[in-house]
């Protein structure tokens, strides 16, 4: 598209989504739906035409909506929070529906229907940061509304927003309704525990990525751990930067347990400071400091995971840590961490990963991370990015052979190279291969997310939809891919709108899954709509044919792959 196709426009941006809406579903799925229709038409709808709002996008468990007014997004924001207050009042608890609200006013980018850019994605980062039943405002919303409403305001600074270059002023709405909630009933009693990113207490800022690579390589370790259920890294990663109060991420993340602390890397010394909390008391099982020589950093990774697995003795008697293959040279670990962290940011940020990886194995050819991690890069690239998928397939199935070599105990070695099988049309092998994952790393969500895509190919999509759920209760704030995979199996099992439901969501909609998108939409006569969204993903994809597709999926029943074929081609995508 050129820039003198591009239409913009000032908007006021209400984003709002369900608190806890994994557990709802996991609860009651049919009523959770039904109860959300509901509050959309006799609540939602209502204020928004009083207050001239538009919906522009609708995903299962929110909505983004574009005001003219300032004023009249943020009254309307205040009005809805208020009606779903009272809707609560006579719910038991486990059975309300809870909304997280951001408002900002900013420049959009307008295609079609759909608004997008840094005006929209403020609204999205200010909602998942705002508390249950509350709203938070940007300087830009405050700046036209402080004298027009009357509810008080709460500075809370100017403060770094994922994917925004500079810092967002933010304010807490006070005068809306108090959200009462139960610690002791919002957290599960099961073993479980969230792994927060390490503040970096370092001089350098660089040093960013070694602390995140700590944290990430004890969320890996403890997910081995027999009987504990582990969050996973995309979703706890999600708190980073935010001052955040423990009992919070454990309701959300649905733990029991949460492990936080910091790094301090100086010279040839590395200081850790952990604490392991049981957020039903926020009561401290656990807390030290670690003062280490740089190089012993990795035994130190076995002895924290060792301590917090025998702080949790009480709940986990028999567990017992297994040793985990790591590499010798610091050097390699260093640009192992800045590349893993790349592969999972963006389809940009992963086209730099591998070459930081491989140079991480030019220093230690042993490194089956490293090997892993870069099959890893490669598979993202053509199986969900469509980079080059001739050149990134065969690489990524050799660097994940290579891997498995090296340690027949990696699990996410196991989990790639069983997706890459899958498309090279060996699912039985795929299949072999991510039972393994699943048994050295049960917590494993990618590996679960992969298992559900291949049950959905071989014509047991319902299966592969629990599946799939499962992945999203161990990462609750998954990247965009598990939504498209989510979408691609309820399109599968003609679960058409709850397809379009999750196909929206911000995290997916403009990636691949577009296309599916569009034939979910054409399947319940919404021409017009996949007719949009079909042109809108043919101009990213402009060398797309639905042969070429059809050709390099692997579905075990032809029926399977002509269910798509026929949606592809009534939303208008081209033979």
């Amino acid at each position: 598209m050129t820039d003198e196709r591009i239409q913009r426009r000032l908007a006021a941006v209400m984003a709002a989504d369900v608190v806890g809406y994994s557990r709802l579903m996991e609860t009651d799925e049919a009523g959770t739906l039904a109860a959300l229709k509901y509050r959309r038409k006799q609540v939602l709808q209502p204020l928004l035409a009083r207050h001239h709002g538009r919906v522009f996008k609708v995903t299962g468990d929110g909505v983004m909506v574009e005001f003219a007014s300032a004023v009249n997004a943020l009254q309307c924001a205040i009005d809805v929070q208020h009606a779903m207050a009272a809707a609560n009042a006579a719910l038991p608890e486990k059975l309300r529906i809870v909304l997280r609200i951001g408002v900002n006013l900013g420049d959009v980018m307008v295609e079609g229907s759909d608004l997008y850019g840094d005006g929209v994605n403020i609204a999205a980062r200010l909602e998942t940061t705002a508390e249950p039943g509350g709203i938070l405002i940007s300087g830009t919303i405050y700046d036209h509304v402080r004298n027009k409403i009357e509810v008080g305001f709460e500075d809370l600074g100017a403060q770094t927003v994922k994917n925004i270059a500079l810092p967002v002023r933010i304010y807490r709405v006070s005068g809306t309704p108090p959200v009462v909630t139960s610690t002791s009933k919002a957290i599960t009693d099961k073993p479980s525990i969230a792994v927060l990113p390490f503040t970096n207490m370092s001089s350098d800022p660089e040093q960013e990525y070694f602390a995140d690579g700590l944290a990430e390589d004890l969320i890996t370790d403890l997910s081995k751990v027999p009987g504990l259920l582990v969050i996973a890294r995309n979703s706890t990663f999600a708190y980073k930067g935010r001052s955040v109060d423990v009992r919070s991420v454990a309701r959300e993340l649905r733990v029991r347990y949460v492990l936080e602390g910091s790094v301090r890397r100086e010279k040839a010394r590395v200081r850790i400071n952990a604490q392991l909390i049981d957020a039903t008391d926020s009561s401290h099982l656990w807390a030290d400091r670690f003062d280490r020589d740089l190089a012993d950093v990795f035994l130190l990774q076995d002895e924290v995971v060792s301590t917090i697995v025998s702080a949790l003795s009480g709940v986990l008697p028999a567990a017992v840590t297994t040793s985990t293959r790591r590499t010798a040279s610091l050097e390699a670990y260093d640009l192992f961490v800045r590349g893993r962290m790349l592969v999972v940011q963006s389809p940009e940020s992963n086209r730099a990963a591998p070459v930081l990886l491989e140079r991480a194995i030019e220093l230690d050819p042993g490194f089956a991370d490293a090997h892993a991690w870069l099959a890893m890069s490669h598979h993202f690239a053509w199986a969900y990015w469509l980079d080059a998928p001739e050149r990134h397939h065969s690489l990524a199935l050799a660097a994940a052979r290579r891997a498995v070599s090296l340690d027949p105990e990696n699990a996410v070695a196991h989990a790639i190279l069983g997706d890459v099988l899958i498309y090279d049309g060996k699912p039985d092998e795929g299949a072999a291969e991510l039972a393994t994952a699943l048994r050295v790393n049960p917590n494993h969500a990618d590996a679960w997310a992969f298992l559900g895509q291949l049950k959905a190919f071989e014509g047991k999509a319902i299966e592969g939809i629990g599946h799939l759920r499962h992945a999203i209760r161990l990462n609750p704030h998954p990247p965009g891919w598990y939504y498209w995979l989510l979408g691609l199996a309820q399109y599968a099992a003609g679960q058409y709108a709850d397809a379009v439901e999750t196909l929206r969501h911000e995290a997916t909609h403009r990636l691949g899954s577009q296309r599916i998108l569009a034939a979910s939409l054409a399947r319940l006569g919404h021409m017009e709509e996949a007719r949009e969204e079909a042109r809108q993903f043919l101009a990213s994809n402009q060398d797309f044919s639905i042969q070429h597709w059809a050709s390099t999926q692997p579905f075990l029943h032809e029926a399977d792959r002509q269910h798509f074929i026929d949606g592809y081609e009534d939303a208008g995508l081209p033979q």
